[in-house]
């Protein structure tokens, strides 16, 4: 009798704790959005979207556009200063420095630099450097677009990339088997984790990630180890982007705002 009550107990907080704890986003705004891409909102309030290969920043009755059609496909946006934009054309291995209204301020063809660059992977970095994963050679490194001079932090990666984000300190990267990397300014490369399958992703940190499969949100917290399925009204959304606790949801509708706090 005795064994069958402690099996019970082993069972139940077994399966409990398989469970993923849940957290509730709280609604907090909707806006009306007709685009192709939603990107993410900034720190003043503007949205920033592409519509037919067009990049849009607005907020209220306020809008800016920067559209450049000799370069084909926006590849990637890169949003981490308003005041310094970053666009990438990987067809055309170029990037376009962009100010706050969307005004062009620099143009970077790599094809033309002194050392060859082909680009896979753009991003910020800190003191007026971009961070390039240089398909050509399969290794990280930061280019001065002030001073156009390249240097290689990495050693060659092994396996291909299949997402990645960058801040002003770290390139992150998420390799074809799913590992989790970070490579920061002088080269120093960590393993962080082997991530679950997901159907999109964000890396919030060096330690936090929100993904989601089968669109169901989940948020993780590798440091303190924690795990939390965000509960939202949407049973389908195109994209998600989070920031400073603002979960915004993206549907064919518009884009919702969520406060979620997380522990």
């Amino acid at each position: 009798m005795k064994k069958g009550i402690i099996l019970f107990f082993i069972t139940f907080f077994s399966v409990a704790y398989g469970q993923n704890q849940k957290l509730t986003a709280t609604k907090i705004a909707f806006t009306s959005l007709d685009c192709d891409h939603f990107l993410e909102y900034d720190q003043f309030g503007f949205y920033y979207y592409i519509k037919n290969n067009v990049l849009f920043k607005t907020k209220e009755k306020e809008s800016f556009e920067y559209k450049n059609i000799s370069l084909g496909k926006i590849t990637k946006i890169d949003l981490l200063n308003p005041l310094t934009i970053v666009l990438f054309y990987e067809n055309f291995n170029t990037v376009i420095l962009l100010d706050n209204q969307l005004n062009e301020i620099q143009k970077i063809n790599f094809s033309e630099n002194e050392i060859p660059i082909m680009a896979g992977a753009i991003g910020l970095a800190s003191q007026n450097q971009l961070w390039i994963y240089n398909n050509l050679t399969q290794q990280i490194g930061l280019f001065d677009f002030l001073k156009k001079e390249h240097k290689t932090v990495s050693i060659s990666f092994v396996k291909n990339i299949k997402k990645y984000q960058t801040d002003f300190n770290t390139f992150y990267w998420i390799d074809e088997e799913n590992n989790w990397y970070t490579c920061d300014l002088f080269g120093k490369i960590i393993l962080k984790e082997k991530i679950p399958p997901f159907d999109s992703i964000e890396i919030i940190n060096e330690n936090k990630y929100l993904y989601n499969k089968d669109n169901i949100l989940i948020y993780n917290d590798t440091k303190k180890d924690l795990k939390f399925e965000i509960e939202i009204p949407e049973k389908t959304f195109k994209k998600f982007s989070y920031k400073d606790q603002i979960l915004s949801i993206f549907t064919s509708k518009g884009i919702t705002n969520y406060k979620i706090t997380i522990p």
